[in-house]
């Protein structure tokens, strides 16, 4: 958590990120089945179309991934961020952008939903500084594990 000058409290990148949330739940209230999932898709694809270069990237990128591989997993947000989930509403994955924070780069992540558990120990956040071939055929793999 970043904390305010005084060392106490939320930073304003994440007040801001929790009223961005509380929006998210706003807009959705009282929706259900097709309503509430054609509204969430309209959040998502608009989150996607705000971004701009790496972050633009790696959201198309990873949101066809998640599309051609996944293809029950339902867009969202949440905080903001694209992201898909399973059919109770559990976040699966999800791309931080970098602007989101202003960091050094995106990250592709898996929520404790995803399959990707391996042994005693996993990654579970890819920071992506570039779309290439061989990080479009990583992520296609690990979007496909993480639905397996």
């Amino acid at each position: 958590m970043n904390a305010t000058s005084d060392g106490t409290g939320f930073s304003a990148d994440e007040k801001a990120a929790m009223k961005q949330r509380a929006e998210e739940l706003r807009t959705t209230k009282g929706l259900k089945g097709a309503a509430k999932q054609a509204r969430e898709l309209e959040a998502c694809i608009d989150a996607i179309d705000a971004l701009e270069g790496i972050d633009s990237e790696v959201a198309t990128t990873f949101h066809r991934l998640v599309a051609e591989e996944a293809p029950d997993l339902r867009p969202k947000t949440m905080y903001g961020f694209p992201s898909y989930a399973n059919a109770d509403g559990k976040v699966v994955m999800f791309m931080q952008p970098k602007s989101k924070f202003d960091t050094r780069y995106p990250t592709v992540n898996f929520d404790e939903h995803a399959n990707l558990d391996d042994g005693d120990m996993w990654p579970t956040s890819f920071a992506v500084v570039a779309v290439t071939d061989a990080v479009e055929k990583r992520l296609r793999a690990l979007v496909k594990q993480a639905v397996s």
